[in-house]
């Protein structure tokens, strides 16, 4: 279909998302890309935050993604991600709680590598409460 380009995103647990999209939005390393049809080839980690799929000019769906590998070809784009959660099923007490948790595990940590760990999760559990954030004031608007 001219003008569009099919985005997938698959978790470990299920196929999340699989539709033709007028543009996607993802958390690279280096930074957001914006991918539009006919982009340039790309394999690339993701951080943690939240990928936006352009359905159209009125509808965008928002995912979050815990990290992960995205892959771009001219008119397909595919997340592999380890989580990955549709915005409206973010929870924010459970992210509260893994943030507090993951804080308590950084300050208790008896070596680099569940320092690592608890870094990771607080990362993880600070990028779904930003999402948290964004969409509850997008709805405020």
């Amino acid at each position: 279909m001219e003008g569009k380009l099919k985005l997938e995103i698959v978790s470990a647990e299920q196929e999340l998302f699989s539709k033709e999209v007028e543009m996607v939005f993802a958390p690279a390393e280096m930074g957001e890309v914006g991918i539009t049809p006919k982009h340039t080839p790309l394999i690339t980690r993701l951080k943690p935050g939240d990928v936006r799929a352009q359905i159209s000019k009125d509808e965008i769906e928002t995912f979050y993604v815990s990290g992960g590998i995205l892959e771009i070809q001219p008119n397909e784009v595919t997340i592999l991600s380890d989580t990955a959660l549709r915005g409206e099923d973010l929870d924010e007490e459970r992210a509260l709680e893994a943030e507090r948790l993951a804080q308590d595990a950084m300050k208790n940590s008896g070596n680099d590598i569940d320092a690592a760990k608890a870094k990771s999760e607080l990362l993880q559990a600070a990028a779904q409460l930003r999402l948290i954030k964004k969409l509850k004031n997008k709805g405020k608007k």
